[in-house]
């Protein structure tokens, strides 16, 4: 062929595609709803989405409740290896922050906090949304409905696989709430969740941020089993109430919220205790693992320790699963 043709068939090609971008950002211009559908109707975008909407809804609700987090966090470290004494209660713990003139310490950690929430809420709506679909989609094709056992099969397993993903930042965040607890002298400052997770890595060795892994991934599969599969079923059964659709998404996710707590507290207060502990002036740790902290706190503490500040954590998971699930339900109504 010519070297004249094929610069004429190049250039061709070239207007060609200059046109039918032309055309695009016209049409785009002149309808903006539909580029916008048309967008999120792509295959990509609808695999994406699940994943988006629910790092967008936890990265919210993270926002909300971190002040409660931060003294549910405060609440399961005071007192630890006493089983007497005086007992430490949320109001105690804002005065004691308050007192000590740094109101901002309630949001301390929250980028770890955003940072754990785009990592781990976004894997786990996700992969609970895209188990959900398939599921579905298979029960439709045998003829039938999915039930609970299902919906608390995804819960359980979007849980797992998310909080393995999550895990650093959650320890980033761990340390971070509980460095206020030391002495001046020992205090490690973190000044966000980049400089957190690389000094631990330097300190401890990378392995460290996976510390309290086993009962951060059994916690999050309690957690999603309860909030989840609760909250999917609740919907489920209010369907035929009289209730508004925005009610019936309440009324489940404060269902969700209470069972997802009810679960999930005992295994929370070990992952916060194994991701606080720091080596001992000997090399060791003061809990081998998530059994010996099970050992170790009912024998020195009592079994009711492990639901110590229920009521706060219930007021910290509940509306955070309201959030979640109501700001989830409503990006997943908008980009349908």
């Amino acid at each position: 062929m010519p070297p004249s043709r094929v610069v004429e068939d190049a250039n061709g090609q070239s207007e060609a595609v200059l046109s039918k971008a032309e055309s695009a950002v016209k049409a785009a211009t002149e309808n903006p709803k539909q580029a916008t559908s048309s967008f999120l109707h792509t295959p990509f975008m609808r695999a994406a989405l699940p994943f988006v909407n629910g790092g967008l809804a936890g990265m919210t609700a993270t926002t909300v409740i971190q002040p409660i987090d931060m003294i549910k966090v405060r609440l399961q470290l005071a007192g630890e290896g006493v089983k007497t004494g005086p007992r430490a209660t949320p109001i105690s713990v804002v005065k004691d922050i308050l007192v000590s003139g740094k109101a901002r310490d309630l949001y301390t950690g929250l980028s770890a906090g955003l940072l754990r929430q785009a990592v781990y809420t976004t894997a786990r709506l996700g992969i609970f949304d895209t188990f959900m679909k398939g599921l579905t989609a298979s029960a439709e094709r045998k003829g039938n409905k999915i039930g609970f056992k299902e919906r608390a099969g995804a819960g359980l397993a979007a849980g797992g696989l998310a909080a393995m993903a999550g895990n650093p930042a959650d320890l980033a965040l761990i340390r971070m709430q509980s460095d206020g607890l030391k002495p001046v002298s020992q205090r490690e400052n973190y000044k966000s969740v980049i400089d957190a997770l690389v000094r631990i890595s330097k300190n401890e060795g990378v392995t460290r941020l996976w510390a309290g892994c086993y009962p951060t991934v059994v916690r999050a599969m309690a957690l999603n089993f309860g909030q989840l599969a609760f909250f999917s079923e609740a919907k489920n059964q209010l369907k035929g109430t009289s209730l508004s659709s925005r009610t019936q998404t309440l009324t489940a996710s404060a269902i969700a919220g209470f069972f997802a707590s009810f679960f999930s507290l005992p295994f929370d207060f070990v992952k916060t205790r194994l991701q606080k502990q720091t080596k001992l002036p000997d090399g060791t740790l003061p809990y081998k693992g998530m059994f010996d902290c099970f050992k170790q706190v009912t024998k020195d503490e009592g079994l009711m320790r492990f639901y110590r500040g229920f009521s706060t954590y219930y007021v910290r998971i509940a509306p955070h699963a309201m959030v979640t699930l109501i700001v989830a339900d409503y990006l997943g109504f908008i980009t349908k």
